[in-house]
C-alpha cells in the first residue's frame, strides 16, 4: 500500500496516500483533517524506512568494496558526462569556494567604499593577467560598460536617473532575469538567494557539538507541536461525546414529560367520564 522504494513521502502517489487514508477511516472514526492523517502516514513511513536502514544498512564498507559494486562502464559514462558538462560552460568566474558575498565585503572592507554589481563581475571574471576568463566573459564585460555608457548620458540629460542603483537594470538587461537555482552576482556582495547560500555554509561550520543540540531542540519542538495537536483532537473528541451524551439526556427528559402529560390527560379524561 505504501511502498519504501520511493526516495520520498512526496514521490508517493497519492493514489496509494489515498487508499492508505480510506482504510483507516473504515476502521477509526477520527475528527481529523485528511492533511493531517496523510502527514502523519508520512512520519511513520519515513520512521519506518529510517529502522529498516538501521537494521540493514551496511556502514562499514571500504572505498574499494563501494567501487567494486559499480555497473560496468558506469564510472566511464560518469566522468564522460561531467567532461561534456565542463565544455558547455562559457562563463566561469574565479572565486572558487569563495561567496560573491565574501568577495565583495573583502573589497568594500579594503577600499572603504561601497562595492558595486559590475564592479564584482569584473574582477570575479578575469583572470590575474587582467583578460576575461572566457571569450563570453569579454562580450558580457563589453557590454555591460556599453550599457553603463548609455545610462550615464542619459543620467546628464535626465536627472531623475539614479545611477547609483542602476547596476541592478544594467546586469538584468544583458545577463538576464535569475533563474532558479542560479545567481549572477549581488549589490553589497550576493543575490538573496547567494546570501542564503552564505549563511547556510556559516551555519554547517558550527562547531559540531553546537549543531547537535541546535537540530534537537528543533526535534523537540516539533515533538512538543505534535503532542499539542494530539492532545486538542483529544479533547475535540471529547468535547463531542460530551455533547451527544446532554443530548441524548435532554431527549430522553423530553420524552418522560411527554409521556407524563399523556397520563395526566388519560386520568382526567377518566376522571370527568365517572362524573
Amino acid at each position: 500500500m505504501l511502498p519504501i522504494n520511493y526516495e520520498s513521502w512526496h514521490h508517493m502517489p497519492n493514489s496509494n496516500k489515498n487508499q492508505a487514508l480510506d482504510n483507516i477511516k473504515e476502521r477509526f472514526a477520527l475528527e481529523v483533517s485528511d492533511d493531517y492523517m496523510k502527514k502523519a502516514l508520512g512520519k511513520k513511513w519515513r520512521d519506518y524506512k529510517s529502522t529498516l536502514k538501521k537494521l540493514y544498512f551496511k556502514k562499514d564498507i571500504s572505498l574499494e568494496e563501494k567501487l567494486r559494486n559499480v555497473l560496468p562502464g558506469m564510472l566511464r559514462t560518469v566522468s564522460e558526462l561531467e567532461q561534456a558538462a565542463g565544455k558547455n560552460k562559457n562563463l566561469v568566474h574565479t572565486t572558487g569556494s569563495r561567496s560573491f558575498a565574501s568577495i565583495a565585503e573583502a573589497e568594500e572592507v579594503s577600499s572603504s567604499q561601497k562595492f558595486r554589481r559590475l564592479q564584482l563581475f569584473e574582477i570575479t571574471h578575469r583572470k590575474k593577467d587582467g583578460s576575461p576568463m572566457t571569450s563570453k566573459a569579454g562580450e558580457i564585460m563589453e557590454k555591460l560598460k556599453e550599457k553603463k555608457a548609455e545610462y550615464e548620458v542619459i543620467a546628464s540629460i535626465d536627472s531623475s536617473v539614479n545611477l547609483e542603483n542602476i547596476d541592478n537594470k544594467i546586469i538584468t538587461e544583458v545577463l538576464g532575469p535569475e533563474r532558479y537555482g542560479y545567481h549572477f552576482l549581488a549589490e553589497s556582495g550576493g543575490t538573496r538567494r547567494g546570501q542564503r547560500c552564505t549563511l547556510l555554509k556559516d551555519l554547517y561550520e558550527l562547531n559540531p557539538v553546537e549543531h547537535v543540540k541546535q537540530a534537537q531542540a528543533k526535534v523537540q519542538r516539533l515533538r512538543d507541536q505534535i503532542a499539542q495537536m494530539q492532545a486538542s483532537t483529544i479533547e475535540q473528541i471529547a468535547k463531542v461525546q460530551r455533547k451527544y451524551e446532554e443530548l441524548q439526556q435532554q431527549l430522553r427528559a423530553e420524552a418522560a414529560a411527554r409521556e407524563a402529560a399523556i397520563a395526566a390527560r388519560e386520568a382526567e379524561a377518566a376522571v370527568m367520564a365517572v362524573e
